[in-house]
């Protein structure tokens, strides 16, 4: 059992990081408890749309349909579809984070720190293939900054430590998640032809080998 894991945050505290997260002295009143809860069950509607058809099948309008809400809710919630856009990337975002900060093995908290640390890379692929252009976009924005990044580094340097790697951990990190870019995952998918499956199993090969006691730096 891995020794890595997290306490599920108070309501005083920070908790998870998002996309487009305002600093501390700028941020927003939380949601009232029904107001979020209608929120998310937009965004899980809007997710299954994107995954079935696409980023192109999102419109304000198949998201009403699909949710059952007249289409002012949908703009008065979201604002227009950059909003909405932005919107899902996070709640895709922070159900990622919440799956390997408090879920269950492999990729949470009770299992192995070299399983974790495989279950993310293909966790976060199957995102990509699924919702690719938004992580694309998410990306081209600014990746490397205090948000989401930082704390996927920050989660890969604690699993790296438990499993015993010694080296430059922040810099293994980052080498390990430059394979996990959006951009390169759809440009190996969609212009080399490799799969999922086969990305995922590289990604496997370098964890293993990372953490090999051959790799190991003094």
């Amino acid at each position: 059992m891995s020794s890595v894991s997290y306490s599920t945050p108070r309501s005083d505290e920070p908790g998870l990081l998002r996309i487009g997260q305002p600093s501390s002295l700028t941020a927003e009143p939380a949601e009232r408890a029904d107001a979020a809860r209608n929120r998310a069950l937009l965004l899980d509607a809007a997710q299954q749309l994107v995954r079935e058809h696409g980023v192109a099948g999102l419109t304000m309008d198949a998201l009403a349909k699909r949710a059952g809400v007249g289409k002012g809710t949908v703009f008065r919630r979201f604002g227009n579809r950059s909003g909405l856009m932005l919107a899902l990337l996070d709640h895709s975002e922070q159900k990622f984070q919440t799956s390997f900060m408090f879920g269950p093995g492999p990729l949470g908290p009770d299992a192995d720190p070299v399983e974790r640390l495989i279950a993310f890379g293909r966790t976060r692929l199957l995102d990509i293939e699924l919702e690719g252009d938004l992580h694309r976009a998410a990306e081209e924005k600014g990746r490397f900054g205090d948000g989401p990044y930082a704390l996927h580094r920050a989660h890969i340097v604690l699993l790296l430590r438990t499993a015993g790697v010694r080296g430059e951990l922040a810099l293994i990190a980052d080498g390990l998640l430059a394979t996990l870019s959006a951009a390169l995952v759809l440009h190996q998918m969609e212009v080399l032809g490799y799969t999922r499956a086969q990305i995922g199993d590289n990604w496997e090969w370098l964890v293993r080998r990372v953490v090999s006691p051959a790799a190991q730096v003094e």
